[in-house]
């Protein structure tokens, strides 16, 4: 198994828009870099919140997680370049990128640089080969103090590992409950 490089990502991967890595003055790079893509961070979060529209104790269960934990933001509509992650919570959004895996390829997503070392991590379960969608991305913000997230700019790199041979059964194949989202998606058991 072997990781693509910035020429096989464009010849391999379908990413749209696809974007070159140059500098951009003032922005959290993204884009296309010598063995990795850097994705960007869309214009919808769900900011989580503890508090329960019930008035009870809020539960956080996977199983029926619901839309009523969070708080939705959209900076497009509210014109603000950024949203705001209270201190020791996190938020769900979307990449602006869409992604379709080839069948013989694997992406891993590692959080960028820039966040980690303010002590915001980023995480992405693997896209398996032949997932197809926008990326739904989970930002933690693991400090005591609210953290800044831009919108627009790069939230983190995918990492694409191609298999020595094409598997047997895709996701695509399974079905799988994720495939083909549009965007922010919250989690679901079928």
């Amino acid at each position: 198994m072997g990781i693509l490089s910035d020429t096989q990502i464009r010849e391999h991967v379908g990413i749209k828009p696809f974007e070159e890595n140059v500098k951009r003055p003032g922005q959290i790079s993204f884009g296309v870099s010598s063995y990795g893509y850097d994705v960007r961070v869309g214009t919808l979060f769900k900011i989580f919140t503890n508090v329960s529209p019930t008035g009870g104790q809020a539960i956080v269960d996977p199983k029926k997680f619901t839309d009523d934990l969070f708080v939705t933001v959209d900076t497009a509509a509210t014109g603000k370049d950024h949203v705001i992650i209270p201190p020791n919570s996190f938020a769900l959004c979307e990449t602006v990128e869409e992604i379709d895996v080839p069948r013989d390829t694997l992406a891993v997503c590692v959080g960028k640089s820039t966040y980690a070392r303010c002590g915001i991590i980023v995480n992405v379960t693997p896209l398996e080969p032949e997932w197809r969608g926008k990326v739904t991305i989970e930002i933690s913000n693991t400090t005591p103090l609210p953290a800044k997230i831009y919108a627009n700019e790069g939230i983190a790199q995918m990492l694409f590992l191609r298999g020595d041979a094409v598997c047997e059964k895709s996701y695509a194949d399974k079905a799988g409950k994720y495939q083909d989202q549009s965007g922010l998606t919250l989690p679901k058991v079928d």
